[in-house]
């Protein structure tokens, strides 16, 4: 069987859309703000207020890359995370793209590991093509479930 050019440019482009997501997961996860940074615009925008409310809290929306990394940094400067992410569902047009993806996340303070918050999200991503790279120009996070205590988030 041979595949296309078009069909494996276009595979090549859903694979790097999914990793700027990869990139801002593992970003926090690993405590990299570089890669973390790497996987957002400039100008970027992080809504949390749909998922956060579900919750229980409010969140603000995040305007700028540095904003985005300081904010994520400082919120969950004393939790250890873990992002997993699955079912992307990809859209290219040109050099903006949008995905519809799950991501769970798991927060355990540092200093407890016995407690925990675990989170079941659905992200709705907007993104460009920055160079070789595609980076998210918009995130907007909604809550399916949750479990846990609550009181990990607000370091209770």
């Amino acid at each position: 069987m041979t595949i296309s050019p078009s069909f494996a440019h276009d595979a090549a482009d859903r694979l790097a859309v999914v990793e700027a997501l990869y990139r801002f997961t593992a970003g926090i996860d690993l405590r990299d703000n570089n890669l973390l940074a790497s996987s957002l615009a400039e100008n970027a925008v992080s809504d949390f207020r749909p998922a956060a409310a579900k919750a229980g809290f409010e969140y603000p929306v995040i305007e700028g890359r540095d904003d985005i990394v300081s904010a994520l940094t400082t919120s969950l400067a004393n939790l250890d995370t873990t992002h997993s992410v699955s079912n992307p569902r990809v859209t290219i047009h040109e050099d903006t793209a949008r995905m519809d993806v799950l991501v769970e996340a798991q927060h355990v303070p540092r200093n407890d590991p016995s407690r925990y918050y675990l989170m079941k999200n659905r992200y709705d991503v907007e993104l460009k093509r920055n160079g070789d790279l595609w980076v998210i120009i918009r995130n907007t996070v909604d809550n399916v479930w949750r479990s846990g205590d609550i009181g990990v988030l607000s370091g209770i």
